[in-house]
């Protein structure tokens, strides 16, 4: 689902290890805040020893600036009520609330969000 063109996959490094991770994959269905080539953020992940240094916002800027690269003009992403730390990043980087889409849309305890990359 990460493949050239329809996807892109990166890990960050600290020296040999890998501390960082964050995909972008297309959304064709998702057209909320206007988007007419959305796609979708996936497998963001920092490990716990490398929290706290701002490579949260690191990846998910890179993941902006290649979603835009390859066309895209705005990102969606579904996160967790349970993951107070990722709303907060994703708010305080410009994300806003938008309809639900896929397999968890109706679930209560999923939050929505999206970016155009204007």
């Amino acid at each position: 689902m990460f493949d050239p063109p329809a996807g892109r996959f990166f890990v960050g490094y600290d020296a040999d290890a890998p501390v960082a991770t964050g995909a972008w994959r297309d959304r064709p269905d998702v057209h909320d805040l206007g988007l007419e080539r959305a796609a979708e953020i996936k497998r963001m992940y920092v490990a716990p020893e490398a929290r706290g240094r701002g490579l949260s916002r690191i990846v998910l800027a890179h993941l902006e600036e290649t979603a835009r690269a390859a066309g895209h003009d705005g990102l969606v992403l579904e996160t967790g009520t349970r993951q107070p730390a990722a709303v907060a990043l994703y708010t305080a980087c410009g994300y806003v609330p938008v309809v639900g889409y896929g397999h968890y849309k109706d679930a209560p305890e999923s939050v929505y969000l999206g970016k155009r990359l204007d």
